[in-house]
């Protein structure tokens, strides 16, 4: 089990759809991946002034993130992506 440290969150990234709603469907080179994930798992928060400031997002939440930020990370053959909680932009609803 990955437990992130401090302020950061791990991601699962979404898959690519690779048709888009019109039907149209899209090689490799033409298909941008999304900045939207799964959150797997949060750290405690980071701390200031001696006090622990939790993180603001939860596990399952479905989130937009900073298109190049993180680091990509393979655990037990999955692919998941660790964040700095100020690399999230959104929390999907």
């Amino acid at each position: 089990m990955l437990k992130p440290l401090h302020d950061n969150v791990i991601l699962k990234k979404e898959e690519v759809e690779k048709k888009t709603a019109s039907g149209i469907i899209l090689t490799d080179s033409s298909a941008k991946e999304p900045a939207v994930a799964k959150v797997v798992a949060v750290g405690e928060g980071k701390e200031k002034d001696g006090k622990r400031i939790p993180i603001c997002v939860n596990v399952n939440d479905r989130v937009v993130y900073k298109e190049y930020a993180g680091s990509k990370l393979e655990y037990e053959d999955e692919e998941y992506l660790i964040v700095s909680e100020n690399d999230i932009l959104a929390v999907i609803e």
